[in-house]
């Protein structure tokens, strides 16, 4: 229930009645009214973003400095990387799960820089696959 009360035309009071409460129980301990959730300030949460976004676009940028014929050899580095991972897991051998992702996604960045470069060339995608098809039959193994 609400009850308001006025004094003056310029100034009103405002007071709240308890509330009844509704759920009767066998618990007969504290009870909390309102939860206090643990929270980052938001001063400490402004700062952890930039640093997260800022190493994401600090990989980007050292990529883009490569050339296209580099970051193709990176490429054929991490996808040989990545079967080898996935024979060592086959194979029961202790190795680390997390590499899979970020080889993944290290391989995505290389070929999303390569394709940006091909659009400012002006290479359409149906020409771009007739080009990775070659450049992969092109690709000798290097023996290790």
């Amino acid at each position: 229930m609400l009850s308001l009360s006025v004094t003056s035309p310029s100034s009103s009071t405002l007071s709240f009645l308890p509330k009844p409460l509704q759920f009767k129980t066998s618990f007969d301990g504290i009870r909390l009214l309102q939860p206090n959730t643990c929270t980052i300030p938001a001063t400490k949460r402004a700062a952890l973003v930039p640093v997260m976004m800022g190493k994401r676009e600090e990989l980007l940028k050292e990529i883009r400095t490569k050339s296209t014929e580099q970051i193709n050899e990176e490429v054929v580095n991490l996808q040989g990387g990545l079967a080898m991972l996935r024979l060592e897991k086959s194979a029961g051998t202790e190795f680390k799960s997390s590499e899979f992702s970020r080889m993944r996604k290290t391989i995505a960045r290389l070929l999303t820089v390569k394709r940006e470069r091909e659009i400012e060339e002006g290479i359409s995608k149906r020409l771009s696959r007739k080009l990775d098809k070659k450049w992969k039959r092109s690709i000798v193994e290097k023996a290790a």
